[in-house]
């Protein structure tokens, strides 16, 4: 029998002890389960960042994974504690948007409320639900898999929408949506929402920070030394990027950041 996924995605950082408790409260409950760290690099208490991050890595893993997610700066308050069931993945994570790109992305979903306290870890602390409630969630889910045992489902759940480039004639509008470790400028920006981007003798002007950038590459190595450059990325937003070195130091531009799209 395959040995069931448990996934985990924080803000936690590493040079702590929050991401190895998670991993021991996981294994007490279910020693079978493999742990997959996607990322504890979330930008703190950043949901957004999350969601964002959470949604370009999670198809990847095979049907029935079980995703736990902690960006969490709503610990110790109302927010619920939320499980989902989007398409053939599991989430576990709260209430608070950071799941809305795997809401727009599912066509099969189901959301419960969590709460079901025989579940959790006991006492329950204020300020690690990660530990006390959504780690430990995650393991039994992957014991049982009786998802309706562990609360109510409801409708209401907290979602937002993930920005979209604005079309207007031959002008679009978008924004940056995050920074890479090598400090590519990932944008909202599609080759689909931005056919003529990779169009044959495609004529453009993308404007971000101080750059006015002029050419789409296949490949980071095509790129001048120094110059930016956009690439249709791996996820396929289009990203600013600089060969070999940091583009978001060369155009002076950040996460948030608007970009502009002129076309002709």
């Amino acid at each position: 029998m395959t040995r069931p996924i448990i996934t985990l995605t924080t803000d936690y950082g590493t040079n702590d002890h929050l991401v190895g408790v998670l991993k021991g409260v996981i294994l007490s409950i279910n020693p079978e389960v493999n742990i997959v760290d996607i990322t504890h690099s979330i930008l703190a208490h950043d949901i957004l960042d999350g969601a964002l991050t959470l949604s370009q890595a999670y198809k990847y893993f095979p049907s029935k994974t079980i995703h736990l997610v902690v960006v969490d700066p709503g610990v110790g308050t109302t927010r619920r504690p939320i499980l989902v069931a989007g398409d053939t993945h599991y989430f576990v994570a709260p209430d608070n948007g950071v799941l809305s790109a795997i809401y727009d992305q599912s066509e099969s979903l189901y959301v419960w409320n969590i709460t079901s306290e025989h579940y959790f870890r006991q006492p329950v602390s204020n300020t690690f639900h990660g530990r006390d409630i959504f780690a430990p969630v995650a393991a039994w889910l992957s014991k049982s898999w009786q998802t309706a045992s562990f609360g109510e489902e409801i409708t209401d759940f907290v979602r937002f929408a993930i920005p979209k480039p604005k079309v207007s004639g031959n002008t679009i509008k978008g924004i940056v949506l995050r920074l890479d470790n090598f400090g590519n400028l990932i944008t909202n920006l599609t080759a689909e929402i931005v056919p003529a981007l990779i169009a044959p003798d495609a004529k453009f002007t993308i404007r971000v920070g101080n750059a006015a950038v002029t050419k789409i590459l296949a490949t980071f190595a095509q790129g001048t030394a120094a110059e930016p450059f956009a690439i249709i990325g791996s996820s396929g937003y289009v990203e600013i990027c600089v060969n070999k070195g940091n583009a978001a130091r060369a155009v002076g531009a950040g996460r948030g950041a608007e970009v502009t799209v002129e076309l002709g």
